[in-house]
């Protein structure tokens, strides 16, 4: 069975291609709030041709949103293309995951659906490099232990670039040294190593705090980054709210 699962997040639009449990296609396009159902059904029908997915082709289309004025015009553009009717799941979504609170997004919760199926039998640690930084933490029994909320990388840099008169725009990647003697190297410190020592201190308290070695898995737009500068993150999967969504919603 072909499913279509997209994520509507923030500052990007993810589509994943799932045929049966396997992801074999995904791409992103940028969030852009006031998009009308024709920009849409025009972007989707030149990237369907781009990877050759036939829209009769598949069978059902999942969508997870933390932005509600995109929801209906994705789920428009979704019924013009498909002529079938999107599952849009969230935090009401039944799965193996309690939820627990009625604030969670429908990403973290997705995050936590993909960790608990795919990593059953211990305590999991999500880290979602996103607009927003989030660690996410479940249980063995799909129980959820708590969440950290902390601005983005990106989003700080941003903010910084903006707020400053002489900051440059930079490309966030490892600088060569963590003193630096010009300002693109001392900023990309900041931005590479600053937000580091906060995600492994994340990791070491909630470790602390739930008396156990978490296995940590990193998602968003730039874990990639951060992966291989610490041995504290286990996996490092693009895919991973993705693949909680079609867990949410391949039952539905």
């Amino acid at each position: 069975m072909n499913s279509i699962v997209i994520n509507i997040g923030n500052s990007n639009i993810r589509f994943g291609l799932f045929n049966d449990d396997n992801c074999d296609i995904s791409w992103v396009i940028n969030t852009k709030p006031y998009r009308t159902t024709d920009e849409l059904y025009v972007q989707m029908m030149m990237l369907y041709q781009t990877y050759k997915i036939e829209p009769k082709e598949i069978n059902k289309v999942i969508i997870g949103s933390v932005v509600p004025q995109l929801t209906k015009v994705m789920s428009a553009a979704i019924r013009k293309i498909h002529d079938l009717n999107p599952v849009i799941v969230d935090r009401n979504t039944p799965s193996g995951v309690q939820a627990k609170s009625k604030q969670m997004g429908t990403d973290i919760y997705a995050n936590l659906v993909a960790a608990h199926n795919m990593y059953p039998d211990r305590k999991k640690i999500v880290l979602d490099f996103g607009t927003a930084l989030t660690a996410s933490c479940v249980a063995e029994n799909g129980e959820t232990l708590g969440v950290i909320i902390a601005p983005g990388i990106v989003t700080a840099l941003n903010s910084l670039i903006s707020q400053t008169a002489q900051l440059p725009e930079i490309e966030l990647v490892k600088p060569k040294t963590v003193l630096g003697l010009d300002t693109v190297t001392c900023m990309q410190s900041g931005m590479v190593y600053g937000f580091l020592g906060m995600v492994e201190g994340f990791i070491d308290r909630i470790n602390d705090e739930v008396e156990d070695n978490c296995f940590v898995v990193a998602t968003g737009g730039v874990s990639h980054i951060y992966k291989p500068l610490t041995d504290k993150i286990h996996v490092m999967d693009r895919l991973h709210t993705l693949k909680g969504l079609y867990f949410l919603g391949k039952d539905l």
